[in-house]
Parts: C-alpha cells; structure tokens; sequence
C-alpha cells in the first residue's frame, strides 16, 4: 500500500505545475499572444524568468514577493492559482479515501478503473478550465474560445472514452410495453433496444452541449431585440455550452442558476455601495464558472433535493 503522502503529494505536484501554466494562459491568451513562445518573463521589465525562479509557489516565497531582476512586486495570483489547482487535484481523489486516508477505495461498486480515472480526467480539466475562464473574464471581460470550444471538445472526448467502457446495455433506453405477436409459436416481445447505452450517453451529451448554447443565446437575443444594446457576450453561451459537454444539461442549468444568483448578488451589493450603475457591465462569466464549481462539488444533490419536490 502506497504511503498517503505519496498518494495525496503526486497530484498535488501535478496540480501546482498545471497552475504555473495555468498562470501563463491566462496572462496571455485574452492579448492573443502564444502560451508556448517566448519563455516566461516578467510583466514589469519584461526580463525572462530563470528557471530556478519559476518553481511554482516556492519561487514566490523564496523572491520575497518581488521579481528578482527589477525588483517589482509579483502579483499574488500566480501562487494562489498555483496553490489552488494543486489543491483541486488533491480534491478529486476525495470520494475515493476513507478511513482516515489510510487505504484507496471505490465507492461506487458498479465503477471500473478506466471509469474512475475518466471522472477524474473531467474534474481536473474542468476545473482547470473554469478556474482559468473565471480569472480572464474578471480581469478583461473576455472569454477566449481556445479554452471555451477547445474545452466542450475535451469534454465530449471524454464523454466518448467513457462510452467506450459502458457494460452490456449498461444505461441503454429501452421500450417498456409488452407487444403481442399472433403467430403460432409466438410468445410476448418485451421491447426492443432502441437507444444502446454509448449513443444514449454520446447523444444525450451533445443535446445538453447545444441546449446550454441557445439557452444563453436566445436569451442575449431577446435582451438585444428588448433593450436595443448587447446584454451578454456570445462567449458566455459558449461557457455554459462547456459546462454541459462536461457535466450535463441539467448540472449545467445548476451554473447557471448559481451564477445568476452570484451576479445579481454583487450587482445589488455595487449599487448599494454606489460603485455601480444600471448600464455598468458585469464579467457574468465569472459568475457562471462559479456556478461550474458549485454543479461539479455538489450538483447532483442539489438536483435530487429539487427532483424531491415534483415526486
């Protein structure tokens, strides 16, 4: 049995890297600059980063906070990125420890390794994405669609690798009426197979992928057509697009619950703080990610408690 600091450390690790490149997207995908060229650099003096001074999290500390060359401060984000997707990583082995971290189980019995590994290839990238979309949005109102539709691929790939996986009629839609045949021998056909569990899965995945679309897309419609003036980017019903290719139709109409609610929230607390107007724009994206997170952490409870209601 593997130490649980091994267990827990690996993706911990793992996570801090993806945050240091995290950190590079989102300085420079919302400019149009390239994530791979040139090397990393300072944002102030524009001197390139060593390596030694590019060590996620430790690096900050060890600089005091300050760029080694010009001397100016680092903003806190870079580690807080960093330190956060480690810890997302962490997080996603959670359902999966018990005991007091002392053994690895599966809590679902029906769950095989290529499935969990699957869930968990969707709660990194997921949150990868989201966490990144969340911090663009907020700094330049801007949703770029390398991470938003290169996202809803990742997201319907994933979906198919989990089809491929599906047992014998696992999740398959089958016919329920019993059909009489009047033939001499014959007996009663209990239904046909009409959907087989990966087209129902794949399928299913791609409706939820262009509802979520043009939900959000009719409703910047209608907004424009009403008001006369765009009340929501189109990146936005990309991003909920995204969160359905992931998670569902019904998860992803959770965020955006969550993020209208988060919204309106800060819009009610700006205007009492007269920070704010009516016609003052709003990086909604960032408060749909939210919503992704809250779906992701605790979607499915949320949606059985409200499905409690209409029983």
């Amino acid at each position: 049995m593997l130490p649980i600091a091994l267990i827990l450390g690996i993706p911990f690790v793992l996570g801090l890297l993806f945050g240091s490149f995290l950190n590079v997207c989102i300085e420079r995908l919302p400019r149009g600059e390239s994530v791979v060229s040139p090397r990393s650099r300072c944002p102030d003096c524009k001197a390139q980063i060593r390596w030694y001074d590019n060590v996620p999290v430790l690096s900050y500390v060890l600089l005091r906070r300050r760029c080694r060359a010009c001397k100016e401060k680092i903003s806190f984000r870079y580690p807080l990125v960093e330190s956060a997707m480690g810890a997302w990583f962490v997080a996603g082995l959670a359902p999966y420890l018990t005991n007091g971290f002392q053994h690895v189980y599966f809590q679902q019995p029906r769950a095989t390794i290529p499935d969990l590994i699957i869930q968990y290839l969707v709660w990194i990238a997921a949150g990868f994405l989201l966490l990144g979309l969340a911090i663009m949005d907020f700094r330049t109102m801007k949703l770029p669609d390398s991470f938003t539709i290169t996202g809803i691929f990742i997201g319907l790939f994933l979906v198919c690798a989990q089809a491929v996986f599906l047992g014998p009629d696992e999740d398959a839609v089958k016919l329920q009426h019993q059909v009489r045949i009047n033939s001499a021998g014959a007996g009663r056909s209990l239904g046909n197979v009409f959907l087989t569990g990966p087209e129902h899965l794949i399928y299913g995945r791609l409706l939820a992928v262009v509802c979520a679309f043009f939900l959000l897309f009719g409703i910047r419609w209608l907004y424009k057509r009403v008001r006369g003036r765009e009340g929501m980017g189109l990146g936005d019903a990309k991003l909920l697009a995204m969160i359905a290719a992931f998670l569902g139709f019904t998860p992803a109409l959770v965020a955006l619950f969550v993020g209208l609610l988060s919204a309106t929230a800060a819009a009610l607390v700006l205007l009492a703080r007269r920070r704010a107007d009516l016609a003052t724009k709003l990086p909604f994206g960032t408060f749909l990610c939210i919503g992704g997170f809250v779906a992701m952490i605790v979607g499915q409870p949320i949606i059985a408690w409200y499905t409690g209601f209409l029983r």
